[in-house]
């Protein structure tokens, strides 16, 4: 069960490093809220802990002795589901592996100092994502992704020149974003994705889509075309946003001040898409932590767009969905299971 508002979140630490066992535990006891009720140097002795103790929420090592993170992770995810956050070095072979987790079900991944005398510098994001975490509802996995991904890219859809794609997610984004994505045809409309993510894993990200799906999926970089069967993803670090020339669809992708806290910010986008797109598009705001995006989509659905919200029971985090809804910003609210279907209903 996730954690409820005024109640301490017990978290369990689960790090091969003793230094930054300690350091962390120190750290994290300081914040109101929080409590490290354990730590662990390895998967086996954590799951011995959390059978135990049953924590709130886990942070994880990848490289660990005797099982890696990764595995670990999985394992949890299919025989007992709980928030865990990756603590993870990330170097380009690292963001890959933090793809990894993050695609098995972490609710974070944040980057660790190279050194463990500087791991307190880490602290206040990792605050933020504990208290994140505990709120989250995570479900077991299931491997159905092959069958289902075939069979899901027969769906038939009309025309789509001129029609655009827009969708904007967060927590628990990554796995819900590879739901709706493999569920799309090789000739779904140009769809433009933000998910909040670190810069160093929108590459890694969109090359794991790319292998998965039938549209083509991309890091976005200024002035890629929106066309049919192409899935532009903004890179981290920057906003991508929906421009127009004559007929043709663009991104421009610019730096600029964090909106609603983000950057690349759904808002952004979502607005773009309304002044250029208006009509011609449909929205859908997914699992996610804050607001960001419910002020665009209600822009978008002010401009004839049809708009999405998922719905809370296969949220992660019912966030930014609710937000949205809130603002009667949806047109619709939707099961993650059913959002490809719909947005291509509605093209």
């Amino acid at each position: 069960m996730p954690a409820t508002l005024n109640t301490t979140i017990k978290v369990l630490i689960v790090d091969d490093s003793a230094i930054v066992r300690k350091i962390l535990s120190k750290q994290l006891n300081q914040y109101r809220g929080i409590e490290v009720i354990a730590t662990a140097p390895d998967p086996f002795i954590a799951r011995d802990k959390i059978v135990t103790l049953k924590p709130d929420v886990i942070t994880l090592d990848v490289e660990m002795p005797r099982m890696d993170g990764i595995t670990f992770l999985r394992k949890l995810m299919k025989h007992n589901p709980m928030p865990v956050i990756i603590l993870s070095s990330l170097t380009p072979k690292g963001s890959k592996v933090a793809m990894e987790a993050l695609m098995a079900g972490a609710v974070e991944v944040i980057s660790k100092p190279g050194a463990a005398y500087s791991v307190a510098e880490t602290c206040a994001t990792l605050v933020e994502a504990i208290k994140i975490a505990s709120r989250a509802k995570i479900k077991k996995t299931a491997n159905t992704g092959q069958n289902e991904n075939t069979s899901s890219r027969r769906l038939s859809i009309a025309e789509t020149t001129n029609k655009i794609f827009a969708i904007g997610a967060s927590t628990g984004g990554v796995q819900a974003l590879s739901k709706v994505l493999t569920s799309m045809p090789a000739n779904a409309p140009g769809t433009l994705v933000v998910q909040h993510m670190p810069a160093q894993f929108t590459t890694s990200f969109a090359q794991r889509l790319n292998n998965d799906c039938a549209v083509n999926v991309l890091e976005a970089s200024d002035g890629d075309r929106v066309i049919p069967g192409r899935v532009l993803i903004a890179p981290g670090g920057f906003h991508m946003l929906l421009q127009r020339s004559g007929a043709n669809y663009y991104v421009m992708v610019k730096d600029g001040p964090p909106v609603c806290r983000q950057r690349p910010s759904v808002e952004v986008m979502f607005n773009s898409v309304a002044k250029y797109a208006g009509a011609n598009a449909v929205g859908t705001i997914l699992t996610g932590m804050g607001n960001d995006g419910a002020t665009g989509l209600l822009s978008m659905r002010q401009n004839g767009a049809h708009t999405i919200a998922q719905n809370e029971a296969s949220c992660v985090v019912f966030g930014m969905p609710k937000e949205a809804i809130e603002k009667d910003a949806a047109e619709k609210i939707v099961p993650l299971s059913d959002i490809a279907k719909t947005m291509l209903s509605l093209a």
